[in-house]
């Protein structure tokens, strides 16, 4: 874990905030190519959006699960952080377990829009953001304050946290039970 937020740190004194698309005037070069997890594109083209959300609902219908919708672009450092903690060891198995992800690019905040405010997330926030949806595609949760905005700030714990927040409960399980 202390490995994991080492490279996130290392990598974010390299890249800029997510706020704003990069300048793509100039091109600059970094070492973030050795990370693979840093380096690989985690948004697919923004026209697959609509068809991931519907294969994500079906997904979520047959397994019982909630689909986390996460906005964001290549190009974010912070974006790319919060896919790291997704993948730490102790997030990515509550991940597998309660959720169908999506990735939704939203290119340089000029694409996929209307998909962030049909889950009423307000991308002016910053990104990466978050939207939690029942298995029947009903928002239950929207990030509004830009809360994973700086994901180079956020101890993972704090992913681990929201993941067990938004989960869904077990069959015959309370609020009041503790072990579900």
């Amino acid at each position: 874990m202390k490995t994991v937020k080492l490279l996130a740190l290392a990598a974010m004194l390299a890249l800029s905030a997510c706020k704003t698309p990069p300048d793509t005037t100039t091109t600059t070069t970094t070492t973030i190519t050795t990370i693979p997890s840093l380096s690989r594109d985690i948004y697919p083209d923004p026209a697959r959006a609509q068809g991931d959300l519907a294969a994500a609902l079906k997904t979520a219908a047959a397994a019982r699960k909630r689909i986390l919708v996460d906005f964001g672009g290549n190009w974010c450092a912070d974006c790319k952080v919060l896919d790291i903690y997704f993948h730490d060891p102790a997030n990515r198995p509550i991940l597998e377990a309660n959720f169908v992800l999506v990735h939704v690019n939203i290119g340089h905040y000029d694409a996929n829009l209307d998909i962030a405010a049909q889950y009423q997330v307000p991308l002016d926030k910053g990104v990466p953001a978050l939207a939690v949806l029942s298995d029947k595609g009903e928002v239950l949760y929207s990030q509004r304050s830009g809360e994973f905005e700086a994901m180079r700030r956020i101890d993972p714990s704090a992913v681990t946290s929201f993941l067990v927040q938004w989960k869904p409960g077990q069959p015959g399980c309370s609020a009041v039970a503790v072990n579900c």
